[in-house]
């Protein structure tokens, strides 16, 4: 069995690298730091389900998910090889070139040759001259640099939201749309990398439209208490699955930071501004 390991947060240009040709992957439910350095965990960039399933669509057969506890950091690295040895035969590994297991991080691909197991190290993937990591992805959509987060992603970043009650302010503008709550992550105490709040390029079943993230502050009174992505679909189409309780949201580019309008005149006038931005991706 060709197995790949790692958190994979975000299933990036290198992660892909690392799983595609494996036929089973190994990974964490919860981030390491989140037990190792609880105040050094990062955001994610995906909650569970979403990375569950882009790893599969790496053409992965099997995900072997453990949860990651102080048990776990305490397993020697010979310890992590019986385990391995346990749930996987006949096995090769497939992994990054900083991958490293066992208790204190001790072990690693040398380790593994020393027991017999074939490893593939895989080269990091380059952007812009330098790695693709998560961490490079996660800076770059806190900053709102949104296109080269999804160059090194090799996609669309995207939020799996649900659907929550609007005002009808945006259809009696002329603009209506659908209101999205993004799905947190799985994990208690873990959270989704945090995007500038502001206009964003986006795409929805394929569609094109235009999404506000943020607070709506115009509204006065009616504002919301906490973000809401509100999406509006160009050229008057149609929220592709209407009934779809779920709504995927890929996001394109960033258009400009969320503002407050002296009127909503003033408000309908920028959307019109950001809606062309929006096509012209």
């Amino acid at each position: 069995m060709r197995l790949a390991v790692g958190f994979f947060d975000g299933v990036h240009l290198g992660h892909r690298a690392i799983l595609e040709g494996a036929d089973a992957a190994l990974t964490f439910s919860n981030h390491p730091l989140s037990v190792l350095a609880p105040e050094k965990a990062p955001r994610l960039i995906m909650r569970e389900a979403d990375r569950m399933a882009a790893i599969r669509a790496c053409g992965v057969e099997r995900v072997f998910v453990y949860a990651f506890t102080r048990e776990t950091a305490s397993v020697t690295p010979g310890q992590f090889v019986e385990r391995l040895r346990h749930d996987c035969s006949d096995l090769s590994l497939r992994c990054g070139e900083n991958w490293r297991f066992g208790r204190g991080g001790a072990g690693g691909p040398d380790f593994l040759e020393r027991e017999g197991i074939e490893v593939s190290v895989i080269p990091y993937a380059q952007f812009d001259g330098a790695r693709v990591s998560s961490s490079r992805i996660r800076e770059a959509l806190s900053d709102g640099r949104i296109e080269d987060a999804n160059a090194m992603l090799g996609r669309p970043h995207f939020m799996t939201c649900l659907r929550v009650p609007g005002k009808g302010v945006g259809t009696k503008m002329g603009y209506p749309t659908v209101n999205l709550d993004p799905i947190p992550p799985d994990t208690e105490g873990a959270s989704l990398v945090g995007l500038p709040l502001g206009a964003y390029a986006v795409e929805i079943g394929g569609a094109r439209g235009v999404a506000n993230w943020g607070l709506a502050p115009t509204m006065g009174e009616r504002a919301w208490r906490r973000p809401v992505l509100e999406a509006h679909i160009l050229d008057d189409g149609e929220v592709p699955g209407q009934n779809a309780r779920e709504v995927r949201v890929d996001f394109l580019k960033f258009i400009r930071p969320e503002m407050k309008f002296e009127s909503v005149e003033a408000l309908k006038s920028q959307i019109a501004r950001d809606s062309d931005a929006a096509r012209g991706v």
